[in-house]
């Protein structure tokens, strides 16, 4: 008689049903963000249900997180404005990067359909975040001297082939 060793029995227990599948990292992570929030308004002086979230709620909120954040962003009168990669260090306050919070509103946007509210009242996808979101971004790109430059799309010629081989930048 022999036994595989290190191999496990094909039925894990009498219900014969597979275990849940666990969800992915995108899923836990716009979990977690959705109960953050929602733990965020709940200790708002007096609390706001979701319901009556708007998007300063949402402003509030992503202003709130910079406290935590790990990105150094030069103010500018620091002697270091403007340099991706200062000499030395500086007071300047540390903020949450803009693809951070990009990804968070992504993330949000979508939890807060998925819980009940509708397309045309989503507060994160209200005009007013988009435009706060483009302001972090420049501001940070500025204070770190990175420019974000807008890809054109490549366009193709009549023989299917591109154009130009380089990307262009405006």
């Amino acid at each position: 008689m022999s036994f595989d060793r290190g191999k496990e029995p094909a039925d894990h227990g009498s219900s014969g049903d597979p275990p849940p599948p666990s969800p992915s990292r995108y899923e836990s992570q716009k979990r977690r963000d959705w109960n953050t929030f929602g733990q965020y308004l709940r200790n708002q002086r007096p609390p706001v249900h979701i319901s009556h979230c708007n998007s300063n709620h949402v402003l509030e909120f992503l202003r709130y997180l910079d406290q935590f954040g790990k990105t150094k962003v030069h103010l500018q009168g620091c002697i270091f404005y403007g340099q991706p990669e200062p000499p030395a260090p500086c007071t300047c306050p540390l903020r949450q990067a803009w693809g951070s919070l990009d990804a968070l509103i992504g993330r949000l946007r979508a939890a807060y359909e998925e819980n009940g509210g509708s397309p045309e009242s989503n507060p994160f996808a209200s005009s007013t975040i988009r435009v706060y979101l483009r302001e972090v971004k420049d501001c940070q790109a500025k204070a770190r001297g990175i420019p974000y430059k807008k890809k054109k799309k490549k366009t193709t010629s009549m023989g299917g082939e591109d154009s130009s081989s380089t990307v262009h930048f405006s």
